[in-house]
């Protein structure tokens, strides 16, 4: 249904908030985890639940056998505790050592996830925190960058904090330039703030020139389960900010985008010759 990528200028609790909307999706959604730093749902939420033969780490071995197409399906794991559900894990890199190994498959994956998108999922992407090769452009070696070129939306999370909102600053331009000129238009640009701090989203907004998009509650209990895998606490509401956020503005946003780049059909010219 849709193609989401997070990601942060610092550390901002992007994978929260990714497994946030995973979970909150009232579709079947697939959480991806690109991050370079490594994947960390897997041992946290999922509490070491799975093998480790699956994942990231794997599809760059399948691509070079060209296997990859066949394969990728079957390294998603379930996101749902009871196993019944239709909510996926691609599960992240085991060691920051094998980023750059993934330099020549990003492309591959990307249209991949537009398959999954097609077969009606909601696709999150947990790209981490940025890394740029230079003021205006975000590393290809070293960071998954061609999904964020192709995705629907890209979201930066910003905590509602001077800190947060400072560090933000040069993401936004980076990110700003590189979907401009190699992705689809600057405006799959937008802001994914969590409400920790005591700016506005107004506030945040007009710093940063970028619009809001959505709102996530600050509920550090909800975060710890999600970060931790502590089932003893209820998720409240985070979850539903989430979901409120996904079903609202973002869900807006993929259709707004979707609507502006689809091809427009040329008119037949009546009585030109075939």
């Amino acid at each position: 249904m849709a193609v989401i990528a997070l990601v942060s200028g610092k550390s901002s609790g992007v994978t929260c908030s990714a497994l946030a909307l995973a979970l909150a999706s009232p579709r079947p959604s697939l959480l991806v985890e690109a991050d370079p730093a490594g994947g960390t749902i897997r041992t946290g939420y999922l509490s070491g639940e799975g093998s480790a033969a699956v994942g990231m780490h794997r599809l760059a071995a399948a691509d070079r056998q060209d296997t990859l197409a066949r394969e990728f399906a079957q390294h998603f794991v379930s996101l749902d505790r009871d196993l019944t559900g239709n909510r996926m894990l691609l599960p992240g890199l085991t060691d920051p050592s094998q980023a750059p190994s993934l330099a020549r498959t990003w492309d591959q994956i990307a249209t991949l996830l537009g398959v999954m998108d097609q077969s009606g999922y909601d696709v999150i992407i947990d790209a981490g925190r940025i890394v740029p090769e230079s003021e205006t452009r975000l590393s290809t070696t070293a960071y998954p960058t061609p999904l964020l070129r192709r995705a629907d939306a890209v979201l930066l999370v910003v905590r509602t904090t001077q800190a947060s909102i400072t560090s933000a600053a040069p993401a936004v331009r980076i990110l700003r330039e590189e979907l401009s000129h190699n992705g689809t238009g600057a405006d799959a640009l937008g802001l994914l703030l969590i409400e920790e701090g005591s700016f506005s989203s107004s506030n945040v907004q007009q710093e940063l020139q970028t619009p809001v998009i959505g709102m996530l509650a600050w509920d550090p209990d909800t975060a710890d389960v999600l970060t931790h895998g502590n089932f003893k606490r209820t998720p409240k509401a985070l979850m539903r900010s989430a979901r409120t956020a996904l079903d609202g503005p973002i869900n807006e946003l993929v259709t707004r985008r979707r609507i502006q780049l689809r091809p427009v059909a040329m008119p037949a010219v009546a009585g030109r010759a075939s």
